[in-house]
């Protein structure tokens, strides 16, 4: 089968749009490690750049990892304190409060990155407002799961929008799952970047985009492949995707890097073994 060329990976669309060809006009690369992970960076500035890799204007990081990370893995630690310092790059307010929004359906395995990770995510705009000085280490963080259109019946979009009038924060961190061209990156890469996130877009499902034209405040999107489109040539993109056969354990494993990472940026006293007993 040939797969329509089909990515929510910046690198992946990158890589694509400018195989074999001269530097691109708008936008650079640069590869490093970062705590012995590769990392693939894209910035991309110009508005020309944007349109023929078909992402926004932005920072866009992929940490590639080896393989999914169980919490028992040597290397968990490594990988989340990666995702921590991407998240760092793409901004953290001094003040003000964060609000992460886990997109997705919990009931659809591989569309479940977003509600598992926020299962791992320590809340505590609640509990700073008490006044209890035992948090004031602690940034005020609050959740959103919201679900999809189907069985909400609100724009996961529209939601955040009407909590950011309440809670006003300062951020905006969105977890959602991606969809990649290649199958040896699902479940093997972490995309973080400053510029928002059009939901459902790997998919042939775009909703309402969400980023910082939308929302007034900045947004920091995180995601995970973990399905590709396999539609047969002539069918057209959007027909048959596929995702590991052990998509159960692997996107487990990687929301939860995702939300040790979010807590280690967020709240950059803790270590590690603090999340582990914080959030049992």
């Amino acid at each position: 089968m040939q797969n329509a060329f089909r990515t929510d990976l910046a690198a992946e669309a990158f890589e694509r749009i400018n195989a074999g060809s001269a530097a691109l006009s708008g936008a650079a690369v640069r590869q490093e490690e970062l705590f012995g992970l590769p990392l693939f960076a894209v910035s991309i500035t110009g508005e020309d750049a944007a349109a023929k890799i078909g992402k926004p204007v932005g920072n866009y990081y992929t940490l590639s990892l080896a393989s999914p990370l169980t919490r028992a893995a040597p290397a968990f630690s490594a990988a989340a304190a990666a995702v921590a310092a991407l998240i760092r790059r793409c901004g953290v307010p001094e003040e003000g409060g964060v609000l992460v929004a886990a997109l997705g359906n919990p009931d659809i395995t591989p569309d479940a990155l977003g509600p598992l990770c926020a299962s791992s995510v320590l809340v505590t705009r609640h509990l700073k407002a008490g006044g209890d000085p035992l948090w004031d280490r602690f940034a005020p963080v609050s959740l959103l799961r919201t679900g999809v259109l189907g069985t909400a019946g609100v724009e996961s979009a529209e939601q955040i929008r009407a909590l950011c009038g309440t809670v006003k924060p300062a951020l905006v961190i969105v977890v959602d799952a991606l969809a990649g061209a290649d199958a040896a990156r699902l479940c093997r890469s972490i995309q973080v970047c400053d510029s928002g996130i059009s939901p459902g877009s790997g998919v042939c499902n775009d909703r309402q985009r969400i980023d910082r034209s939308l929302l007034g405040v900045p947004v920091t999107a995180i995601g995970v492949p973990t399905v590709t489109d396999a539609s047969p040539a002539g069918e057209g993109a959007g027909g048959l995707f596929v995702t590991p056969r052990d998509i159960d354990s692997s996107v487990r494993a990687c929301a939860r890097i995702i939300a040790y990472g979010i807590n280690l940026a967020l709240h950059p006293s803790l270590t590690v073994g603090d999340i582990d007993a914080l959030i049992g």
